[in-house]
């Protein structure tokens, strides 16, 4: 079968920066799987699997605007380290979920503590970066219902 609109489909995939350095991946662990046409993955992903089928490998780049956008510096914050109060340690580099504006929960990167202020970048951590990814397909069916109606559990 190939992958088209709401086939369930299952990758192996390595994400690769510029360097040629593993950074994400599922090698060694369960395959990704997704409902393909439900935006469960980032939108170039999801096209260069368009027609593929089980055991297919191939490599593809993906720009900023078809992966997790460019950097929004807008996003890029500067708060009281109060606010990290309930938090038994905080260091540089620590993904966070924090409540968002709307009261939404929103995961953060620290990058910098200083003199009792913590900066916070709420950019997707490849915000910005060209994606170079190597993927096998695993796996290709028609999704259920149920995963259709509720997604992947």
């Amino acid at each position: 079968m190939k992958i088209t609109e709401n086939a369930y489909v299952e990758i192996h995939y390595a994400l690769f920066n510029e360097e040629k350095e593993v950074v994400d991946g599922s090698r060694g662990a369960e395959p990704l799987p997704y409902i393909h046409g439900q935006g469960n993955i980032i939108p170039g992903l999801e096209a260069a699997l368009v027609g593929r089928e089980e055991g297919d490998k191939f490599t593809v780049t993906i720009t900023p605007e078809q992966g997790y956008g460019e950097r929004d510096e807008d996003k890029v914050t500067i708060i009281d380290a109060e606010s990290f109060a309930g938090f038994d340690n905080i260091e540089v580099g620590m993904l966070c979920q924090i409540e968002g504006e709307n009261g939404e929960p929103q995961l953060v990167t620290i990058t910098a503590i200083e003199e009792g202020e913590v900066t916070i970048d709420a950019n997707h951590p490849f915000a910005g970066q060209t994606l170079n990814f190597e993927v096998e397909v695993m796996n290709v069916r028609a999704a259920t219902d149920a995963e259709l109606r509720d997604g992947i559990v």
